[in-house]
Order: structure tokens, then C-alpha cells, then sequence
């Protein structure tokens, strides 16, 4: 079912009330291009393809003619490199693509709220982002709370979620001893499988490291986490994080944070890295990785990567602005928050 014209009120308003709040705290409004030359090297994403062919004939040794483009799954390149420029606090609401993403949270084409602060870091942005959400539910509610939505974030009498920060903070080896029962990082796959099947969970046969961890994230932790307020879990393994910052103390995990609250995953940041050869030795390993699950894999963004070394220390986030939209009004289904959801324009997709 799509957004009914109720919806669409409260929709403006969370979008006004997020307009304020980054204003007030000094953030700039940018927009960036939605057609990009390079697709990200995300293993797990896939972006629209498109053309750009120029109206004027290309003359005998001219410049090219039509060009593959795609629609940005994220408008983060772009914005680091208004980072590199001097830019130093900014925002922007963003229409982002993905390919195949049809289900009760998520849809191909859908609204991003990005920012980003230099000087900052991942503790600096997690605060704003944490205010930011309590103005937004005050202009929409009237308090700092979000209803409990059916079958998500009850606490034990079913009360409403408390949005007043600070959120509760976990890393990510805390939740997995405390929901999974078993720390993972000290694991190798083998005995990290072994784990899984001991919580009750049926690991592929050649799943890695990484696909072990996402399996028990999103089985055994995620479900656990927001439940009466919103968690941030922190410290991603490194390997879960390829644009973040290290963890000096123990370069094991990176400084990357995700928000859940009443079932939803909100917001991913991080504090940036800034140091490009590092970066292009990550994203090399994603192309790996993009190659070993039989996606396309991307040429590297060279521009992306020059301008990392010109960037200050910065905080990052991307926050699903729909998700936020049902956290407060209840919804359960995103396409109840949408004019126009995937599901009622296209109902043979599947759904995921």
C-alpha cells in the first residue's frame, strides 16, 4: 500500500525538521551529480546503468561520444571531494539507486540524508546525528519518542521508544557476546562456523569470514538490538569497513558505527580515512570480493582516490530518511511511507 496524503504531510514535515536541525548546527546544503562515470565497489550492491550521449556529432579524433553512467548508490564520493575542496560541515538529501532491493525496508529508488563533518569524527557525528533525530521526532510527535511498531521494539509493557540521546552505545564484539553468545573476533572461519552451528544457525559450507558475520549480524544480533531506544553498534571488524578509519588501539575493527532501532537498521558512518593508499588497497579487496560472488566488478574512482589526501580527519553518515519516516509514524512496510513504492509500480519484482 502506498503513502496516503497523511503520510505525505508527515513526510514534509521530517524533511523540514531535518533542514532546521543541520542548519542549526552549521551544516551546508549541497547537491552532487545522481549519474556517475564509476559506480561504487560495494560487494553486496548493485547500481542502474545508463548513457550519456551529446546531441553534437564527435568529430575524427574528437572527444567521445555516448558514455556509460550510472546512478549513484550513495552520493559519498562526490561529497569527499567537496571535503578535499575545504567544504567542512555539509548535508544532502539524496534520491539513491539500487538495483533489486524490494522488500518490507527496502526500495531501488530511495532517500538518503548524507553528512559529513571536517575536522570531525565518528563520536562528533553520532551526536548530531542523535540530536537531529530527537528535533525530528519532537516536530513530528510532539515528544522524543516513536510509537512501538507490531511485532518490533516492544520493551517488556510495550512502551513507546525513548529517542532522547545519548543512544545506547555497543560494539560489535559486546552484542555478539551478549545475543550470540560467543565473541567473533578471535575466530578464524572454521571455528567461527563451528560457533554458528552452536547457536542453531546452518553456515554454507564455503562461507568466509565476512559471510559468517553478516549471517550471525543479521540472525541473531540485529533482531536484539533498539529495542526500547536506539543502539549504535560500533567497532565493525576491519573487514566490514573499508572507507573507515582504523581503531588505533586495536586495528582489528574500524570506526564505524550503524543505528538500530524497533528492527530498523537507520544510519552507517564512520570516521572517514583519509589516507588513499590504504583506500585503494581496501577497495582492490572489494573488487576481489565483487569478482568472487560473479558481480560486475568497477574500474577504481582515481579522482575519488586523489582527493582522500587533501581531505581533513571527518565524520561521516548516511541515514535512510524513509526508514526514519516509518520508525516515527509506525509504519511497517516502507512502501507505506512512499508515493509511489516498487512494489505498486512493479508487483511482479521480488521481494526479498
Amino acid at each position: 500500500m502506498s503513502a496516503d496524503l497523511s503520510m505525505a504531510r508527515s513526510r514534509a514535515a521530517l524533511l523540514r525538521a531535518l533542514r532546521d536541525g543541520l542548519d542549526a548546527r552549521g551544516y551546508l546544503e549541497v547537491e552532487t551529480p545522481i549519474a556517475v562515470p564509476l559506480a561504487g565497489q560495494e560487494p553486496h550492491l548493485r547500481p542502474f546503468e545508463t548513457r550519456f550521449t551529446p546531441d553534437a556529432p564527435v568529430p575524427p579524433g574528437g572527444a567521445e561520444g555516448t558514455r556509460r553512467l550510472h546512478l549513484h548508490t550513495s552520493p559519498e564520493y562526490a561529497m569527499k571531494r567537496l571535503l578535499s575542496r575545504g567544504f567542512g560541515r555539509i548535508w544532502q538529501l539524496a534520491r539513491v539507486f539500487r538495483d533489486g532491493e524490494v522488500s518490507s525496508s527496502h526500495n531501488p529508488e530511495f532517500t538518503m540524508l548524507e553528512f559529513y563533518a571536517a575536522p570531525g569524527s565518528a563520536e562528533a557525528i553520532m551526536a548530531d546525528l542523535e540530536h537531529l533525530i530527537g528535533d525530528a521526532a519532537r516536530a513530528l510527535r510532539g515528544s522524543p519518542t516513536a510509537p512501538a511498531r507490531e511485532g518490533h521494539g516492544r520493551g517488556a509493557k510495550g512502551q513507546s521508544l525513548d529517542l532522547t540521546p545519548p543512544f545506547e552505545r555497543l560494539t560489535c564484539r559486546e552484542a555478539f557476546q551478549r545475543h550470540a553468545g560467543f565473541d567473533p573476533l578471535p575466530l578464524d572461519a572454521e571455528a567461527f562456523a563451528q560457533a554458528a552451528r552452536t547457536v542453531g544457525l546452518r553456515p554454507l559450507p564455503a562461507a568466509s569470514w565476512d559471510d559468517l558475520f553478516t549471517q550471525v549480524l543479521l540472525e541473531r544480533v540485529e533482531p536484539a538490538l533498539g529495542l526500547s531506544r536506539p543502539t549504535y553498534l560500533t567497532e565493525y571488524p576491519a573487514s566490514q569497513a573499508a572507507l573507515a578509519r582504523l581503531v588505533p588501539a586495536d586495528p582489528r575493527v574500524a570506526q564505524r558505527f550503524e543505528l538500530y532501532a524497533a528492527g530498523l537498521e537507520l544510519a552507517n558512518g564512520f570516521t572517514e580515512l583519509t589516507d588513499s593508499r590504504e583506500q585503494r588497497a581496501r577497495l582492490e579487496a572489494e573488487q576481489r570480493e565483487r569478482a568472487r560472488l560473479g558481480r560486475e566488478v568497477f574500474p577504481l574512482d582515481e579522482r575519488f582516490l586523489a582527493a582522500l589526501d587533501a581531505m581533513a580527519e571527518a565524520g561521516g553518515v548516511a541515514l535512510g530518511v524513509d526508514r526514519l519516516l516509518m520508525l516515527l509514524t509506525g509504519a511497517r512496510e516502507i512502501s507505506d511511507v512512499l508515493l509511489f513504492p516498487a512494489a505498486d509500480e512493479y508487483p511482479n519484482a521480488r521481494r526479498a
